[in-house]
C-alpha cells in the first residue's frame, strides 16, 4: 500500500494517508490540550507545539501560560470566532510556503463547540493534510465517568442563551434516545438546569460534571430535580465550567401527556381517520405514532374508516 503525501508544487492527492508528520511537511495539526490538569499534554502534543513554525490559538494570552508551562517558545497566532474567516486565508497561506501549524482552543479538543472548523474546511479546500493530535476532551472525559449509557451520546454544546430557544432546544431533545450532553458556563448553569427539569422532567437520570480535572473537581449523579435542588443550595456548585449529562428517552410514559393525547384522540376520531388523527396528536404531545394507534383500535370503533 502506498502513501500519499503533499508537495507544495503538486496537485493535492484525492486521498491522503496522514502518517507520521514532522514540521517539514506542510500541515495543520488539531492538537488537544488540557482542559485543566497540565499533567493531561501527551508527549506528541508538546512535541508538535514544540516543532510546528506557527501555533494558532483561540486566545494567544491563555496559550503562552501553557507554552511557559512547558517551556516552548513558539510563535502564536490568534484565531477566535471573530476572526476566523479572515485568518483562515492567512494560515492558508503560510502552509503554501511550506510552513506547519498547530491549532490549539483555549482547552480540550479544538472545533468542540471552539473555533477552527472554518479553519479546517479552508485547510482541507488547499490541498493541506488536516492532522488529529488527540487527547483530553470534556465531553468524553465526563462521559467516562457519568454511570449513564454511552454506547451512543448526542452532543449538544451550549444550549441558547435566551429562556425560550432554550426551551424550543431542549424540546427537539426531548425524545433523543441516547445520553444528552451539554457544556454550560457558571452564569447560565441554573437557568439551564431548570429548563431542563422543565422539559425533559425531575426524574430523568442526570450527571453534572464541574470543573473537571482542576481542584475543585466535582460530579453528581442524581435526578435533574436533586440536581438542581443541590446546586440552588450550596453557591459553591455553580462556579466553574460544566457538563450537563442527562439519560436519553426511555420511552416511558408521561402520565400527563398520555392523558392529553387522549383527550385529543377521543375528540378527533370523529373527524379524521385513526392514522391522521394519531399523526397529529403525535405532533401535538410528542409521543410516538404507533401506541396511539394501537390505543384507538382497542378503545373501541371509529366513525370514520
Amino acid at each position: 500500500m502506498t502513501q500519499n503525501t503533499y508537495l507544495p508544487d503538486q496537485a493535492a492527492p484525492l486521498d491522503i494517508t496522514s502518517g507520521e508528520h514532522t514540521k517539514k511537511l506542510a500541515c495543520l495539526y488539531v492538537v488537544a490540550t488540557p482542559i485543566g490538569n497540565l499533567e493531561d499534554i501527551t508527549p506528541r502534543a508538546q512535541r508538535i507545539l514544540q516543532q510546528a513554525d506557527w501555533i494558532a490559538a483561540e486566545d494567544t494570552r491563555h496559550t503562552q501560560k501553557l507554552l511557559q508551562s512547558l517551556g516552548i517558545k513558539n510563535q502564536l497566532i490568534s484565531l477566535h470566532d471573530h476572526n476566523e474567516r479572515a485568518r483562515s486565508q492567512q494560515l492558508v497561506e503560510l502552509l503554501q510556503k511550506g510552513q506547519s501549524v498547530a491549532l490549539v482552543s483555549d482547552a480540550g479538543t479544538p472545533l468542540i463547540s471552539d473555533p477552527g472548523y472554518s479553519l479546517v474546511c479552508e485547510v482541507r479546500k488547499a490541498g493541506f493534510p488536516v492532522v488529529p493530535i488527540p487527547g483530553v476532551s470534556a465531553v468524553i472525559a465526563a462521559l467516562s465517568v457519568a454511570g449513564l449509557p454511552t454506547d451512543r451520546f448526542y452532543f449538544a454544546g451550549f444550549l441558547p442563551a435566551k429562556a425560550q430557544a432554550r426551551i424550543e432546544q431542549l424540546e427537539k431533545l426531548r425524545h433523543q434516545l441516547g445520553s444528552l450532553v451539554f457544556y454550560e458556563s457558571p452564569h447560565r448553569i441554573l437557568a439551564s438546569l431548570q429548563a431542563l427539569n422543565a422539559v425533559l422532567g425531575s426524574e430523568r437520570q442526570a450527571c453534572l460534571g464541574r470543573e473537571i480535572t482542576k481542584r475543585f473537581e466535582t460530579f453528581i449523579q442524581a435526578s435533574l430535580g436533586e440536581i438542581l435542588a443541590a446546586v440552588e443550595q450550596d453557591a459553591n456548585q455553580q462556579k466553574g465550567e460544566f457538563v450537563i449529562m442527562v439519560a436519553g428517552y426511555q420511552g416511558e410514559e408521561e402520565t400527563a401527556a398520555w392523558a392529553e393525547a387522549c383527550r385529543w384522540l377521543t375528540e378527533l376520531q370523529e373527524h379524521l381517520p385513526p392514522s391522521q388523527a394519531c399523526a397529529l396528536v403525535a405532533k401535538m404531545t410528542g409521543i410516538k405514532k404507533k401506541p396511539l394507534y394501537n390505543w384507538m383500535l382497542e378503545s373501541g370503533p371509529t366513525s370514520k374508516a
